[in-house]
């Protein structure tokens, strides 16, 4: 069967994709084979703007009347966040957006989807997170995405670790302002005893990276993730599977946001294996 063609016309809305550079954006790739397929009028599209731009740029495309959102990358995810009328706890644990909206009153709302995606891909795997224990190694904008998106969802007690200590104890506190409920503690990347362990990290990235954790010290049990994406089985996954873990490989992560990104946007939502079967990431 031919791949249906996106129909771009006079009702088409637009979802701006606001990052410099442009050349890796995956989300158009992901996002516009959908909307073709599900006959959903609408267009994301790559918008090459520098830092000292932003501002201006994002308040004159939400002056648009058939503007449905904005998806908010690289380097604008922190900077967004002054720019918000109301933003969700996720992002102002994370300090930083990644998907704007404008409401019918005109005020610009901010939601974080990162760690969203990660912990509805382990969820649909088996894992209960709700009374849990798990290890979050890096307090950086994802870890702290995860670490928000964990508590909301019901973690009983969270582990940061960051090789910048000031970092996971900034996170920690923000965690404790906004999910008092959960019982946080820092300084030990031991995955020990927990029932997630997190690579929040860019550990894995490169060839000969030290792994995140000391994987000889996993339990079987405990199920691993990984937010690295430029293999599927990073070394930390390779090690983890070795041992008996359930893993999660950090592709799954992207995929199973979009669907709570679609849901924010308004838009019909789909599930993370249609998204994945009419990606055109390849070409």
């Amino acid at each position: 069967m031919q791949p249906r063609s996106l129909r771009i016309d006079g009702r088409t809305e637009l979802i701006a994709h606001l990052g410099y550079p442009t050349h890796s954006f995956k989300a158009p790739l992901i996002y516009n084979p959908y909307f073709a397929d599900a006959g959903i009028n609408a267009l994301v599209v790559p918008m090459a703007c520098r830092a000292e731009d932003f501002a201006a740029v994002l308040r004159s495309f939400f002056r648009l009347e058939n503007a449905r959102g904005a998806l908010i990358t690289m380097p604008h995810k922190v900077s967004v966040v002054s720019l918000l009328d109301e933003a969700s706890a996720a992002v102002k644990v994370a300090g930083a957006c990644n998907a704007v909206k404008r409401l019918p009153d005109g005020r610009l709302v901010g939601d974080q989807f990162d760690g969203a995606g990660f912990v509805r891909g382990v969820q649909r795997k088996g894992f209960e997170v709700h009374g849990a224990s798990a290890l979050v190694v890096g307090s950086g904008g994802v870890g702290s995405a995860i670490s928000a998106a964990l508590a909301g969802a019901g973690i009983g007690m969270l582990a940061l670790f960051d090789v910048n200590a000031a970092s996971a104890t900034g996170l920690a506190e923000r965690l404790r302002t906004h999910y008092p409920q959960v019982q946080v503690t820092t300084g030990s990347n031991d995955p020990s005893g927990h029932d997630l362990v997190v690579n929040a990290t860019p550990l894995g990235m490169e060839p000969g990276d030290p792994l995140p954790v000391d994987v000889s010290r996993l339990d079987p049990r405990t199920f691993a993730g990984e937010v690295v994406m430029r293999s599927e089985m990073t070394p930390f996954l390779q090690a983890a599977a070795a041992r008996g873990c359930g893993v999660q490989v950090g592709t799954d992560m992207l995929f199973e946001m979009i669907p709570p990104y679609l849901e924010f946007f308004g838009l019909p939502a789909t599930t993370p294996e249609n998204l994945r079967s009419l990606a055109r990431l390849d070409g």
